[in-house]
């Protein structure tokens, strides 16, 4: 039986959707967020040295990180499914926006909420510098990144339905998170309207609504 190690409000949530997609038996296991850090429990850390989720067990096998966890699912368990045939150009493209979800999307979007929370912080009497050179960071580097990215995920969008090609794959699982989080900052989806139909599309999905039901609360959706 394979363990999802559960932080709530985390891309932890895509896994249990991918299962979900998939059919395959899991159980969740639930972990909290510190309330003033927001990190993850010290508990995580008797799962994987790092402590953070997602990771799963399965028998034993312990698979962190949420573009490998996906890999083993589909590889494992998929039987053909969520993945484009190999060697095909989807592939390719799913292969890109598989890793694209985390390796260039999400360092953006962290680093805004990071900046962010800066001012906050530090002490009161350097706070004024501290926005300064957190709102020149996001204004000047941040928000041009993550604006170059929305346009690129508008324009794929726009050479198929889905990120892995006309079918749903679960590349379009992995993005669905900083896409989610995206939406959810700033200024938003307003100007991507193929990306707001695709994040229609996907939340419509019986799979992704079960898995918010397993899940708990998830703020992104």
């Amino acid at each position: 039986m394979i363990t999802v190690h559960h932080l709530n409000n985390s891309r932890s949530q895509r896994v249990i959707w991918l299962l979900e997609e998939l059919g395959v038996p899991y159980e969740v296991k639930r972990y909290e967020r510190d309330t003033k850090t927001m990190l993850a429990p010290p508990e995580l850390r008797a799962v994987h040295p790092l402590g953070k989720s997602p990771v799963i067990t399965d028998g034993d096998r312990t698979v962190a990180e949420t573009g490998a966890i996906a890999e083993y699912l589909v590889d494992t368990y998929g039987e053909g499914r969520l993945v484009p045939p190999a060697g095909s150009d989807e592939k390719l493209r799913y292969t890109y926006w598989l890793h694209f979800a985390e390796g260039s999307a999400m360092p953006p979007l962290v680093m805004t909420l990071v900046f962010g929370a800066l001012p906050s912080r530090v002490p009161f009497f350097i706070r004024p510098v501290a926005r300064l050179i957190s709102d020149n960071v996001q204004k000047s580097f941040l928000r041009p990144n993550i604006d170059a990215q929305l346009a690129l995920m508008e324009s794929e969008l726009g050479r198929s339905a889905f990120f892995g090609g006309a079918d749903f794959t679960a590349a379009d699982v992995m993005m669905s998170f900083p896409v989610e989080a995206g939406a959810n900052r700033g200024e938003g989806l307003g100007d991507h309207p193929k990306l707001l139909a695709w994040l229609a599309t996907i939340h419509a999905r019986p799979a992704y609504r079960t898995a918010l039901e397993r899940g708990g609360a998830y703020a992104y959706a």
